[in-house]
């Protein structure tokens, strides 16, 4: 085959040859325009990095992060690291409390724990799990200090009176021999060591030796360690304590068994358990999931009501913002905008004075009530109950959501020609039968806008339910406040928000499928 021949040229003086299309500089054709091409991307990406920088940081990054806390679950691993590691190798759960190799480990971990201030940290996650948990670990991080176990330090300073010098310590501890024959005891002592710089600011060659140092390494004598160039002490006549003992003097509760199933369910670094507590479950013994007790069941209540009220306060915003949207689209420019003014004057006032004012409207001694009593329409002693319950949500919550409602719509039906419903008058149609079959399929966009928006802004809302909705009108919304704000149990209120979201992404999926955003308008 012969190849192709190149396009033809035109060099400046005029002489025409054979090669590729050359710009006015000289360089190639194709690849000067691949040049121009980047170039313009690359303004077009400077032109929209601020607005994708303000996406990222303010509403991509939150979202990560609440995604990463319903699952992460570090810090028991993290606070009882020697523990939890014990109980992984201790067959006695879930029908009776670990021995004593646990208690130990916990002893040690516990004493550095209180020592950085974070075994109160540990009580309350695990509190969430138990109830019970974070005075357990309270009470007992102020008693670990004074256990008993300085029998040990002093029974092997007096049988070798250099285990008291650090200096010596730090130089046994210095040889892999020896830590590799005391594992315990160097454990012990590099967090012994580093607990004192960290969280003492001292020295730790002129200070004592803590007394859990001394514990670990009894513990690794009495194994039958015997490593090479460190004091040899016969610890088989020594004066013993137990340390379970010691945390039972403590709070009985260190000895039932549920304590220590719930510290081993919840040692992994990440966990389903604050999911598992957003659908009224839990882990049970073994890390099998189950239903709650139902006194305990509240969140899928939460969740159910949270769907249907904002259904409700969608479909109460159309029925009254169609008639307004359609008056405002159909009359003279000049009286649209006075009533237009009356539309948007609500977002001129403090939502939490509209909320305010309908808590005085609906009380039961309140101006509707009393109204409707003038009138005779209800007795004075059958008033209506408006407040604290999902009547007064709803009514609320409209009156609030009603211009995101009648915007859209009236975006959409001032762009509908008035010729379309005269030329089906002129071909017979009443009035309702021009409107139905011609008026109001065009306004289903501006319909299906507004519902979007009413919807999605009414399952977020929570200072208006937490004002009039009593215990029967809050949506999970205000649960998820007050984990925040209150329990602070952000692991739980995380979940509870990715759950919320997951059925916002689900109904708007559904939304699309059965009606088509694409459809979706907000005029023009």
């Amino acid at each position: 085959m012969t190849p192709p021949k190149q396009p033809m040229a035109a060099l400046p003086g005029g002489e025409v040859t054979e090669g590729p299309m050359l710009a006015a500089d000289g360089t190639p054709l194709k690849a000067s325009l691949k040049r121009a091409l980047r170039r313009e991307k690359l303004r077009a990406l400077l032109l929209i990095s601020p607005l994708l920088i303000f996406i990222l940081v303010a509403f991509v990054a939150p979202i990560a992060d609440m995604l990463f806390r319903s699952v992460e679950n570090q810090i028991v691993s993290e606070t009882l690291p020697r523990t939890v590691a014990a109980l992984e190798a201790d067959e006695a759960l879930p029908e009776e409390a670990p021995g004593e190799e646990v208690f130990h480990a916990l002893y040690t971990d516990l004493v550095i724990a209180e020592e950085y201030k974070v075994h109160t940290r540990l009580g309350s996650r695990l509190n969430y799990e138990m109830t019970g948990l974070s005075s357990l670990f309270r009470g007992t991080g102020r008693d670990v200090g004074r256990f008993d176990t300085d029998i040990y330090t002093d029974q092997f300073v007096e049988a070798e009176p250099a285990l008291e010098d650090p200096v010596n310590w730090s130089n046994w501890m210095s040889e892999e021999e020896i830590r590799d024959a005391l594992p315990l005891t160097a454990d012990a002592w590099d967090a012994w060591t580093t607990l004192t710089v960290e969280a003492n600011e001292d020295d730790p060659l002129e200070e004592d030796v803590a007394d859990f140092v001394y514990t670990a390494l009894y513990r690794d004598l009495a194994n039958g360690a015997a490593p090479a160039n460190f004091p040899d002490v016969d610890v088989s006549s020594f004066e013993t304590v137990s340390i379970r003992a010691l945390f039972e003097d403590s709070d009985e509760d260190w000895l039932d068994p549920e304590v220590w199933q719930v510290i081993q369910t919840y040692s992994p670094a990440y966990t389903d358990g604050y999911f598992l507590n957003s659908v009224d479950m839990m882990n049970g013994p073994g890390g099998d999931a189950q239903w709650r007790p139902d006194d305990e069941q509240i969140y899928l209540k939460l969740f159910w009501r949270t769907m249907w009220m904002s259904m409700a306060i969608t479909f109460s915003c159309i029925l009254l913002g169609y008639p307004i949207a359609y008056l405002l689209s159909t009359l003279p420019l000049r009286s649209a905008n006075v009533l237009m003014i009356l539309v948007l004057l609500p977002f001129w006032t403090s939502l939490l004075v509209r909320t305010s004012a309908w808590k005085v409207l609906l009380q039961q001694q309140g101006v509707i009530n009393d109204t409707l009593v003038w009138i005779g329409i209800v007795s004075d002693a059958n008033r209506l109950a408006l407040i604290n319950n999902a009547t007064g949500t709803i009514i609320a919550m409209t009156h609030i959501l009603l211009p995101f409602m009648i915007l859209p719509l009236y975006s959409v039906m001032k762009t509908i020609p008035p010729s379309y419903v005269r030329a089906a008058k002129s071909m017979g149609a009443n009035d309702w039968t021009a409107f139905w079959r011609v008026w109001f399929p065009l306004s289903i966009p501006g319909i299906g806008a507004g519902s979007i928006l009413a919807f999605i802004l009414s399952i977020g809302y929570y200072i208006t339910p937490e004002i009039v909705g009593g215990t029967e009108g809050v949506f999970i919304s205000n649960r998820i406040a007050y984990h925040i704000s209150s329990s602070l149990n952000w692991g739980l209120a995380a979940a509870l928000g990715s759950i919320l979201l997951a059925l916002v992404l689900v109904l708007y999926w559904l939304y699309d499928r059965i009606v088509g955003i694409d459809n979706v308008k907000l005029g023009g």
